[in-house]
C-alpha cells in the first residue's frame, strides 16, 4: 500500500502528514479562512471546506452510507498511454472486456444513524432485503434521461479532474485514473477525462504545464488533446467547454458528469486549483457552467467533500436527474471507480439507482481495510426530480417560520436548539449541523414537514454572510 494520506483532510497543525480529506480546512486558502475573498484571494492553503462562511446545508437524503473511501492502485503506478488516433473516435474502439470485475457489494442495511433524525430518513434501499425501492412521489417531474434498455444505450461519462495537492503530494488522481483504466471496456461506453489544476502529476503520461484531455481505454489512456493551454479548472468556462466537447465528440443516449477535487460546500463550492489558487467554483457558477454546456445529465457526481447540500441540489436540478455526493468530508482516496464503470460497461442500460448504489457500496466496502478506518464519512444519491417536487415549498415555509421566531425576539430559543443539534465535520469547527435533527428539536408544524422531506445540516453563526449563501 502506498504511503499516501488516509483521507482527503489536510491537517494544518503540522503534527501529521497522513491526514488529508477532499474538503475540510484548507488553511489560508479558499476554505478555512473566514476572511478569504474568492475574487482577490488570500493565503496559500490547499484544502477545501467551510471555514466560517455563510450557510452550509448538507443533505443526507435517500441513500446514506457509513464507511471510508475506496482504495486503488499505488500513486506511483505509471499509466500507459496510446497515441492520439488519426481520427478522433466517437466510440470506444477498444472493445476489451478483460477487467477487474471482482469484489463484493456491501449492504446498505446498516445505515449511519444520527439520533432520532435517522428514523425519518428517506432511503431507496430496503434495510431488510437490500433491494431498491424505485417509487417516486406523485407530482415529480419526468426524468430527463429515458433509457432504451436491454444494454442498447450508449453512455458518455465526463470526468472533470482537477488534480491539485491531492495529486502533487499524494498521487490520488493517478490512483483513481488507474482504477478507471482497470475497468471493463465497452464500445457503448466512453469515459472522457480533462486533467489540470496540479503542480505535478505522479505519472509519466501527464504534464502540469497545460490542461489535457484523455479517453479511458483498457489498461491505458488514449490522448485526445495533449496541449489545451493552461486554464483554471475553477473557471466555469473551462467546465462548460469540456462539457460541450464531450457531447459533440462522444454523443450518447445518457451522460454523466463527475467532479474530482476538493469540495467546500454551499458557500465555497467546488475545486481548488494549485495553479490558480485564489478562487473556487461557486455553486451558482457550477449552475452557470452546466447551463452553458447545454446537456441534461443522467447523473451529476462530486468525488469531493461536502457537496451533498441543499444549494447544490437546487442549482444542478435543472441539468440532471440524480446527484451523488458526500454530506461529510470525503477520505482522500474518494470513490472506487473500477467496479461501477465495469457494471456500466457490461450493461449500459443499468439503472441510475443501481449505479448509485454500486458507487456508494464500494465507497463503504473498500474503506474497511483502508488506512482511514474509523473516520466518519458519507455518500448519498439524491433524486433531483423528486427533490424539486417535495423540498423547496417546505423549505420556504420553514424559513419563514424561523424568521418570525427571530423577529419576535425568540432568537435565543432558536440558538439553544441549534447548540444541541448534531454536527458534521465537528473537528474542523465548520459549525455544520443536521437540519433534520434541528427541525425535529424545533418541533413546529413547518419544521416537522421539512424534516420528513430531507436530512441536512445548516450553519448559523456568521449571520452577516447569510445573504451570500
Amino acid at each position: 500500500m502506498s504511503q499516501g494520506p488516509h483521507s482527503r483532510k489536510r491537517n494544518d497543525s503540522g503534527k501529521s502528514a497522513t491526514v488529508h480529506k477532499r474538503g475540510d480546512g484548507i488553511g489560508g486558502g479558499p476554505s478555512g479562512n473566514a476572511n478569504y475573498n474568492r475574487k482577490t484571494g488570500g493565503g496559500g492553503g490547499a484544502v477545501r471546506a467551510g471555514g466560517g462562511l455563510g450557510i452550509v446545508a448538507l443533505i443526507l437524503f435517500l441513500l446514506f452510507g457509513n464507511g471510508l473511501g475506496g482504495g486503488g492502485g499505488s500513486s506511483q503506478n505509471q499509466i500507459p498511454v496510446q497515441p492520439t488516433p488519426a481520427t478522433q473516435p466517437s466510440g470506444n474502439t477498444q472493445g476489451n472486456t478483460s477487467g477487474n470485475t471482482g469484489g463484493n457489494t456491501s449492504s446498505l442495511a446498516n445505515l449511519f444513524n444520527f439520533g432520532t433524525a435517522a428514523s425519518n430518513q428517506s432511503s431507496y434501499v430496503n434495510a431488510t432485503t437490500n433491494t431498491l425501492d424505485t417509487s417516486v412521489a406523485a407530482g415529480s417531474r419526468k426524468k430527463y434521461t429515458t433509457l432504451k434498455g436491454n444494454g442498447k444505450d450508449t453512455v458518455t461519462v465526463l470526468v472533470y479532474m482537477c488534480g491539485t495537492d491531492l495529486e502533487s503530494k499524494y498521487g490520488m488522481a493517478t490512483a483513481d485514473l488507474n482504477e478507471m483504466v482497470n475497468s471493463v471496456q465497452s464500445d457503448k461506453l466512453n469515459v472522457i477525462v480533462e486533467t489540470g489544476g496540479t503542480s505535478r502529476w505522479k505519472n509519466n503520461a501527464m504534464t502540469a504545464r497545460t490542461n489535457q484531455r484523455w479517453k479511458i481505454a483498457s489498461k491505458s489512456l488514449v490522448t485526445l488533446d495533449k496541449n489545451m493551454g493552461a486554464k483554471a479548472m475553477t473557471d466555469p468556462n473551462t467546465l462548460a467547454d469540456f462539457i460541450k466537447y464531450g457531447v459533440k465528440n462522444f454523443p450518447a443516449d445518457r451522460y454523466m458528469l463527475i467532479f474530482w477535487d476538493h469540495g467546500g460546500g454551499s458557500v465555497q463550492g467546488y475545486g481548488y486549483d494549485e495553479l490558480y489558487p485564489n478562487s473556487s467554483m461557486s455553486v451558482d457558477e457550477i449552475a452557470q457552467a452546466l447551463k452553458a454546456g447545454g446537456v441534461k445529465f443522467d447523473i451529476i457526481g462530486f468525488d469531493a467533500c461536502l457537496m451533498a447540500n441543499m444549494e447544490t441540489a437546487i442549482a444542478v436540478e435543472p441539468y440532471g436527474d440524480y446527484l451523488i455526493a458526500s454530506e461529510e468530508t470525503e477520505p482522500g482516496t474518494g470513490w472506487y471507480h473500477t467496479e461501477w464503470l465495469s457494471m456500466l460497461a457490461q450493461n449500459t442500460s443499468t439503472s441510475s439507482l443501481e449505479i448509485g448504489k454500486k458507487i456508494i457500496d464500494d465507497f463503504c466496502t473498500k474503506a474497511q481495510s483502508g488506512a482511514a478506518a474509523g473516520d466518519k464519512n458519507t455518500l448519498s444519491i439524491i433524486d433531483l426530480a423528486e427533490f424539486k417536487n417535495t423540498v423547496p415549498a417546505k423549505l420556504s415555509a420553514f424559513a419563514n417560520q424561523i424568521s418570525s421566531e427571530v423577529k419576535n425576539d425568540n432568537y435565543q430559543a432558536v440558538a439553544d436548539v441549534r447548540s444541541r443539534t448534531k454536527e458534521f465535520a465537528q473537528a474542523n469547527r465548520l459549525d455544520q449541523i443536521d437540519l433534520v435533527h434541528f427541525c425535529e428539536s424545533m418541533n413546529t408544524k413547518e419544521s416537522k414537514a421539512l424534516a420528513n422531506a430531507l436530512r441536512s445540516c445548516v450553519k448559523y453563526n456568521r449571520t452577516r454572510n447569510v445573504n451570500n449563501a
